[in-house]
């Protein structure tokens, strides 16, 4: 035998509205609530290595050059007018290109070639190897590998890295400036990857 619940009376239930604040529940209990993250997301990892200063000679001296002239142009254009750095460069200048536009792209040409400069060498990521190279026009070349796709690293006694790769193809890292911090962090990194790593000893 079965019975259904009594019907609720609704004048008997209470009426929130009229609680105002309810007080919560670590009010009641005394205590702070904390609230942890299941995942915390790890830091990324990025370890830049930066070309030597021999491969970075050139642009500096190219930049060096530009803001001297960038310099030139500036005092010639506020110095009087019978100096003769202004008869040189203001009056002799007048019926062609101003001293002043080429003095701008000459610069604008020294920083872009001093930045691009600077971002060649190698980074080493969580994902894997990216290699920024330059061809011989200018033209910037990237290269990555994911850590899969490296089968063995060749390192040699001058601290010259090549990647072995699983379909046979050799490639090889461009140089750079702590070329021992890059060959020892790269050995941790195979380690750590399961990567196969050689070490070339000095010919005799």
């Amino acid at each position: 035998m079965s019975t259904s619940p009594s019907p609720t009376d609704p004048e008997s239930l209470p009426n929130l509205a009229d609680e105002g604040d309810r007080p919560s529940i670590t009010e009641t209990n005394g205590t702070v609530a904390r609230f942890e993250m299941a995942y915390e997301n790890e830091p990324s990892e990025r370890h830049a290595f930066g070309p030597p200063l021999l491969t970075k000679l050139p642009a500096i001296v190219w930049f060096g050059f530009s803001l001297a002239v960038s310099v030139v142009v500036v005092l010639a254009h506020h110095s009087s007018s019978n100096s003769p750095l202004y008869v040189w460069v203001v009056e002799r200048d007048r019926g062609g290109v101003p001293a002043s536009v080429l003095a701008f792209i000459i610069l604008a040409s020294g920083i872009a070639t001093l930045v691009r400069s600077y971002m060649r060498g190698v980074i080493v990521q969580r994902s894997g190897i990216e290699a920024r190279f330059v061809l011989p026009l200018g033209v910037p070349r990237v290269r990555r590998w994911a850590w899969a796709q490296i089968h063995r690293m060749v390192i040699d006694d001058r601290d010259d890295v090549m990647l072995e790769l699983w379909t046979g193809e050799y490639d090889k890292l461009p140089s750079v400036s702590r070329p021992k911090d890059l060959a020892a962090f790269l050995e941790h990194k195979c380690a750590q990857h399961g990567v196969l790593l050689t070490r070339l000893k000095p010919l005799d």
